[in-house]
C-alpha cells in the first residue's frame, strides 16, 4: 500500500480530490497524514497558492492541520496580513509601503495585527467557503459549516455555523467526548484503524474502549 505521505490521489478516477499532505511544499503549513481536499473549481494542487491567503514569510505564522480532516472545496485560510491594525488612527497599511513614505522596512509588521497560527485539530470537517480566520484554534472532531467564517477557537465534536461562526450543537455527549479524546483512534496505525473501522463508523465509542 502506498503510504499517505507519497499518494496524491485516493480515489480512482477522482482528480478532485487528493491527499493535501502530499502537495505541501510550504514548511510553514503542516498536514498530517490521511486529511483530503476536494477542489471541483480549481487545481487542489494549487491549495497553497488558492486556499491559504496573507501567510507571508515575514510573520512565520503556521497553519498546522491534523490527520483525518476533511477540507471542502473552496475553503479559506485568512492569515494575520489580511488584518489592518487597530492601532493606528488610519486604516492605511502605510508600513508596507516603506519606500513611498520613507519609512523602516524593519517596521513593516506593524501594518497588521499579528493574531498568530491557525491550529486545525484531528478529524475536522470544514465545510465549502468556510473561511478561518488568524489566531483560531478548531478542536478534534469539529464541523464547521459551509460559508461560516471562523473568529475564535471551537471546542473539541462542536458544530458551528454563520457569520460570524457560532456553536449549532454539539455531535456527541460529554462522556463519548470524553472517551473519543482519550482513545486518539486516528494516532492508531493502519491495520489497528482498519481492524476497529466498523465501530469508528457506526458510532460505537464504547467498543473502541474495550
Amino acid at each position: 500500500m502506498t503510504i499517505p505521505e507519497k499518494k496524491i490521489y485516493p480515489r480512482t478516477n477522482d482528480s478532485e480530490t487528493i491527499y493535501l499532505k502530499g502537495a505541501i511544499s510550504n514548511p510553514n503549513i503542516v498536514v498530517g497524514v490521511y486529511t483530503i481536499y476536494n477542489d471541483f473549481v480549481s487545481d487542489p494542487l494549487q491549495f497553497e497558492k488558492n486556499n491559504v491567503l496573507y501567510q507571508y514569510p515575514v510573520n512565520n505564522d503556521k497553519l498546522i492541520i491534523g490527520k483525518f480532516c476533511s477540507i471542502a472545496c473552496g475553503a479559506k485560510f485568512l492569515f494575520a496580513s489580511a488584518n489592518h491594525t487597530l492601532k493606528s488612527l488610519s486604516t492605511y497599511p502605510f508600513p508596507i509601503f516603506f519606500d513611498e513614505w520613507n519609512l523602516d522596512k524593519g517596521n513593516i509588521t506593524s501594518a497588521w495585527d499579528n493574531k498568530g497560527d491557525i491550529v486545525i485539530g484531528n478529524d475536522v470537517w470544514i465545510g465549502y467557503e468556510a473561511v478561518i480566520l488568524s489566531g483560531v484554534r478548531i478542536g478534534d472532531g469539529a464541523i464547521v459549516g459551509a460559508r461560516a467564517v471562523v473568529t475564535k477557537d471551537i471546542p473539541p465534536y462542536t458544530i458551528v455555523g454563520g457569520v460570524p461562526a457560532k456553536t449549532i450543537k454539539k455531535r456527541f455527549d460529554d462522556d463519548v467526548v470524553i472517551k473519543l479524546q482519550k482513545i486518539h483512534w486516528w494516532e492508531w496505525p493502519f491495520d489497528k484503524i482498519q481492524q476497529h473501522l466498523q465501530q469508528i463508523m457506526n458510532g460505537e465509542a464504547d467498543k473502541l474502549c474495550l
